[in-house]
């Protein structure tokens, strides 16, 4: 279906009927935010994406934190700069308004790891198991599952679970692992793994402890288990920012997604942030290719144009909204 929808926007545009050059010497964040009030509407951006998108979005969060504010906010258009399935949630919760997102290849390695057709086949042969999903996947597999988690709430959802629950945790096998060890389940675990987290390297952490040795090591639970091991603090996005901002500490290596670093920087100036490389490559932070394709230039053009939308079948998106509202229930 994007493949679809990409092939007929080249044709519109080799047709002259979008023009997606830049005027030189456009102010681009001015032009966004004229455009955003010309047509009420707002940008939300994740913590991932580059900073010069955060800085002139309305609001800056975690994917589900942005869903919930999309939910809320008057705005006609919501603008996801982030990847394709926090689009999706967004529209699963707002489906009266216009959904758009800068670029709709910005796909998710995570979300792309549990195809719904194998998710279901899987289900048939554990009929048994209730089926929790992280928030980071599709419409299709949230329609699948009774309840989805992010990863604030994650390990309270599964322990509202009784003990001996039979339970499938899909897609993110370093998530399920480390809720598998502070719950004491035994979840069967779906083979799926982020591309940036699965990434960062141990052996580079252990030398930026002996570098900065009163720093504490920040981790997102979708890191693997030897990462896990080294973090004084493992959370979320919004509680690792939290974490930093409360602690006393002046040195902190984040092992997330470094778009991070922006608002980390941000809250506290004062603090030293240092990103944890990838195993591979000769680069000193670790980013998600996908969150990088939202710009300000694909902002400015998708507010212009209002294209790409995302839409969703109502029976789909019925289906895949009653795991979301179960989990807000869980968490109020």
């Amino acid at each position: 279906m994007k493949v679809a929808i990409i092939m007929i926007k080249q044709e519109w545009i080799e047709k002259g009927y979008i023009d997606e050059s830049i005027p030189e010497g456009l102010d681009l964040k001015a032009e966004i935010r004229r455009l955003c009030e010309e047509k009420n509407a707002v940008v939300l951006a994740h913590y991932y994406t580059d900073g010069a998108v955060q800085d002139v979005a309305d609001f800056v969060g975690d994917s589900l934190a942005l869903a919930q504010i999309a939910e809320k906010t008057t705005a006609d258009i919501l603008v996801m700069c982030g990847v394709h399935f926090m689009a999706e949630t967004n529209k699963i919760l707002s489906p009266e308004k216009k959904v758009l997102i800068p670029d709709l290849n910005a796909g998710c390695s995570l979300a792309e790891s549990c195809p719904a057709e194998e998710l279901k086949r899987f289900k048939a042969i554990h009929p048994d198991h209730k089926v929790i999903a992280y928030v980071n996947t599709s419409a299709a597999v949230k329609a699948l599952t009774d309840i989805v988690v992010t990863s604030t709430n994650a390990r309270a959802v599964v322990e509202s679970f009784p003990k001996d629950e039979k339970i499938i945790f899909a897609p993110d096998k370093n998530l399920g692992g480390y809720l598998n060890a502070v719950t004491h389940r035994k979840m069967l675990l779906w083979d799926g793994g982020c591309h940036v987290h699965e990434q960062f390297s141990i052996e580079k952490i252990v030398e930026l402890k002996s570098e900065y040795p009163d720093a504490k090591v920040l981790a997102h639970p979708e890191c693997k288990s030897g990462v896990l091991a080294l973090a004084d603090f493992i959370g979320s996005t919004a509680a690792i920012l939290s974490y930093a901002e409360k602690s006393e500490a002046k040195d902190f290596i984040v092992a997330t997604e470094s778009g991070i670093l922006h608002e980390m920087m941000k809250r506290c100036p004062e603090k030293n942030f240092i990103p944890v490389p990838p195993m591979t490559g000769s680069c000193a932070c670790n980013e998600c290719a996908f969150m990088r394709l939202n710009t300000l230039e694909k902002l400015y053009n998708t507010l212009q144009y209002e294209w790409p939308a995302v839409e969703l079948d109502e029976a789909l998106r019925e289906d895949a909204k009653k795991p979301i509202v179960r989990m807000l229930e869980l968490s109020k």
